[in-house]
């Protein structure tokens, strides 16, 4: 099982810290290898630690025909220290120099602890090590070839060392390509390190014939530093110039392909190695707000801004920008940032001449806590932004903005806000003899190739159903995209009639097999038809009975279903329920009925016995009767009921299980459980609560969750389940057989039981195939270790067959239906 971030979340969260403390730890093992001698040389000492200190602020960058060379100028005092101070004097001195540097730099900057430790520790790691390859080998004197090569190579070792601490930590930071990357530079650059190991050598043969020539030799470092950071300034200059220039470009080509935003904030996010870049402009007369964030870990534009609101209109009230970070900003700001989850941002107005009109926001920086925007970034954004004014001169750049506001980036379909008004002209134009069709297109299906072939395919598939869409649509007819997977057509028709036809063969026409990376893709949709003026007043309603309509035909023969009134009277059924079960929640007025599980294999002790139960909800409905879970279960779901209507059933299975205990303890109870629930992170927390409460032990409880919901939604369950599992609950996979997973799939998570499904149980006796089913899947839970029910047993050959293959347990109306508790807990009294 591979070890990923999303795996083992904690783990990378914590790998920084160890490799940092490894490496300090190293540095303190060559300190102690190491003891001080009995002399110190104070004046050495003095000397280069500040040699180290100067090299350390100094780095040499020169680029050729796109090579680059860069090095340190520490690796020249570092060489002529290897020759001159004992070993222990040149790690403690190096170690001293480094302390000082990076904290003048944590106390000065924006950066957080774990930067300058690192780096702290980076350095004394690295001399250690050169300074135990140097002891090791020896060193002749200053005019010695050997001493020569030993010290060069000694520069090279030392830059393997920090090679390899730096690839760990960019390993837990951003995966093995940054790894590659980091190799891959060192070997280019590494005559770097070697250059300036060669002029060390020069400096210390000089040094040798005459301390003299000391003085020379910090004249010319002296004119080196001050030329190099003078080109180095020039340098970046020149590199600021070159991206805002490019910049510009970009922004202006981008208004011509009318595709600004999308460029811009991708290019924005680069320039300043963000995770997120968002433009922001509020609403203004008849324009709406506008929102568009470009994302780390999304191709297009989304409407989820992770930076607050009030952040935002703070800058755009002051009209200056502002640089976040637990460092910088008022103690207010840095809060919302927290709170926002946020490590850092920088935001800046947009301007038209004096007039501000919106907000150009980044992020958190790329390379987690060890990485932060500075000041000099802040300026660069404002530059950007001022650019951004001058090449849109604002009203193309709103243009454009709502244009994308307005336009779905997939498809380039107009979206849900423009289809709505869209909807809205044309009802207000009457025409005799002809209707308003709305037609509205449910995708089929999408959700799976997501999950098969992944994302990208699933947008190839809508990007296609657009296309179809556009090219069989009627002349004259508007089609925009109002949510992930659905459409809707409007167009004028003779009759209500017609629109149901057009509806029919626009569903055909539309239907059929592309290929998506070799692989045939098919697409079909669920059509839902309400027309104007027979159906509907205005377009927020027209929408809305389409949509209803549209549920429907996903169960109709042909996928095409007409709106009625019958289908509003089921949708106010639907609220109706919703209100009345949150009463009866509230007033605990569901009910938990209990269903047997019962011992089937004599191999395992006396046949027929009870080994359990499992806890099932009822809701009697004082005017519409007894309500089935599948009708008012997912209304919880949608509601945000679900966790109560949990809750209610968990409390209820304990308390019986710890009310019916057996000699050998509390009856073992199963309870069903949504993937929603599961992904509640208090979940756990609430369970083990409830165990304790009732005095269950946790192996007494299992969650029974169907097949599907287990396979589509395993990622986000993983973390839950893990824990549960720890406690010593047991899951059971619902349903098991009806779905698209296997045992060897359901290894990867903690399940101790399966459950066959009620239809292949009950088809056993007469049908061969599934006789076949239940025993495959019988050998194979026995060669996996996992414990077998089979459901929906309801006939005595039935269980007769059952054991004949070995089924450990089984559950039915056979045994019993499931009863109240008081029903229940006398049917266990005559059992026994």
């Amino acid at each position: 099982m591979p070890v990923t971030r999303e795996r083992y979340p904690t783990l990378f969260r914590v790998l920084p810290w160890v490799i940092t403390g490894t490496m300090v730890v190293a540095g303190a093992a060559g300190l102690l290898w190491y003891s001080p001698p009995p002399a110190f040389p104070v004046v050495q000492g003095i000397l280069f630690a500040a040699a180290f200190i100067v090299g350390q602020r100094v780095l040499i960058q020169y680029h050729a025909r796109g090579m680059g060379i860069a090095f340190n100028l520490t690796d020249i005092p570092l060489v002529i220290a290897l020759f001159y101070l004992p070993p222990f004097w040149v790690v403690a001195t190096k170690c001293f120099a480094a302390l000082l540097f990076y904290a003048w730099r944590y106390i000065r900057e924006d950066i957080g602890v774990l930067k300058p430790l690192f780096n702290t520790g980076l350095v004394t790691a690295g001399t250690t090590v050169t300074v135990l390859y140097v002891d090791y080998l020896g060193l002749g004197a200053a005019s010695d070839p050997r001493t020569w090569f030993v010290l060069i190579s000694a520069i090279v070792i030392t830059g393997i060392v920090t090679t390899v601490f730096i690839s760990a930590m960019l390993y837990a930071l951003s995966g093995w390509k940054s790894v590659v990357k980091a190799w891959i530079g060192f070997v280019l650059t590494l005559i770097g390190p070697v250059l300036g190991a060669c002029v060390g050598v020069m400096f210390l043969v000089l040094l040798d014939a005459s301390i003299w020539t000391g003085v020379l030799i910090a004249a010319v470092v002296a004119a080196f530093i001050y030329l190099a950071r003078s080109y180095a300034v020039l340098r970046r200059q020149r590199q600021v110039l070159r991206e805002l220039n490019e910049f510009t470009q970009l922004v202006v080509d981008s208004v011509h392909t009318k595709r600004l935003i999308d460029a811009m904030l991708g290019r924005l996010r680069d320039i300043l190695s963000a995770e997120t870049a968002t433009v922001w402009v509020p609403a203004a007369g008849r324009y709406p707000q506008i929102r568009l964030t470009s994302s780390l870990d999304d191709q297009g534009l989304t409407d989820l801004d992770p930076v607050p609101d009030g952040l935002q209109q703070e800058v755009m009230d002051s009209g200056r920008g502002v640089l976040l970070n637990p460092r910088n900003g008022t103690r207010a700001q840095r809060e919302a940032l927290e709170a926002a989850g946020l490590r850092g941002a920088m935001l800046v107005p947009l301007r038209s001449g004096d007039e501000v009109y919106g907000c150009l926001s980044v992020a958190d920086r790329i390379g987690g806590e060890i990485s932060h925007f500075v000041p000099v970034d802040l300026q660069l954004l404002e530059t950007i932004a001022a650019n951004v004014g001058i090449a849109v001169q604002n009203e193309r750049l709103l243009d454009q903005l709502r244009y994308d506001a307005y336009h779905d980036p997939l498809t380039r379909l107009p979206s849900r806000r423009r289809s709505l008004e869209a909807l809205q002209e044309a009802l207000s134009i009457t025409v005799p003899g002809e209707v308003v069709a709305v037609l509205m297109f449910d995708v089929d299906a999408l959700h799976e190739i997501n999950d098969a072939l992944g994302h990208e395919a699933g947008d190839t598939a809508l990007a296609e159903f657009a296309r179809r869409l556009k090219a069989h649509a009627p002349a004259a007819s508007f089609i925009g995209r109002i949510d992930s997977d659905e459409f809707i057509l409007q167009t004028r028709l003779a009759s209500t009639d017609a629109a149901v036809e057009t509806a029919r063969r626009l569903r055909t026409e539309l239907q059929g097999p592309f290929e998506v990376g070799g692989v045939a893709v098919s697409l079909s949709a669920a059509v839902g038809v309400v027309t104007h003026p027979d159906f509907a007043a205005d377009a927020d309603e027209l929408l809305k009975r389409a949509d209803g309509a549209t549920r429907q035909a996903k169960h109709a023969a042909d996928g095409v279903q007409l709106y009625h009134s019958g289908l509003e009277s089921e949708s106010l059924r639907r609220i109706g329920l919703a209100a009345d079960l949150r009463r009866a929640l509230d007033r605990r007025k569901l009910e938990v009925h209990f269903q047997p599980k019962v011992r089937l294999d004599r191999d395992l002790g006396e046949p027929g016995a009870v080994i359990g139960a499992e806890a099932l909800v009822r809701w009697p409905h004082p005017t519409f009767g007894l309500v089935a879970p599948e009708e008012f279960i997912p209304i919880a779901a949608s509601t945000g009921q679900l966790g109560q209507l949990t809750e209610i059933v968990l409390d209820e299975a304990l308390r019986r299980s710890a009310e019916w205990a057996r000699a050998d303890g509390p009856l073992p109870m199963a309870v069903n459980l949504s993937p929603r629930t599961l992904a509640d992170a208090g979940f756990p927390d609430a369970v083990a609560a409830l165990l304790e409460r009732h005095g269950v032990p946790p192996e007494r409880l299992t969650f029974e969750i169907t097949e599907d919901d287990v396979v589509s939604a395993e990622p986000r369950l993983t973390p839950a389940l893990d824990r549960l599992h720890a406690m010593g609950v047991r899951l059971s996979v619902d349903d098991f057989g009806t779905g698209y997973s296997s045992l060897a799939y359901l290894r990867r998570l903690p399940v101790q039981e399966i459950k066959i499904d009620l239809r292949f149980v009950q088809g056993m006796a007469t049908d061969a195939d599934d006789r076949a089913i239940v025993e495959a899947v019988l050998g194979l839970a026995r060669h996996f270790a996992i414990e077998v029910v089979a459901e929906g047993i309801e006939a005595h050959r039935t269980v007769e067959e059952l054991r004949e293959l070995e089924c450990e347990a089984g559950q039915g109306y056979y045994f019993s239906r499931p009863l109240p508790p008081d029903r229940f807990a006398a049917w266990l009294e005559n059992l026994g």
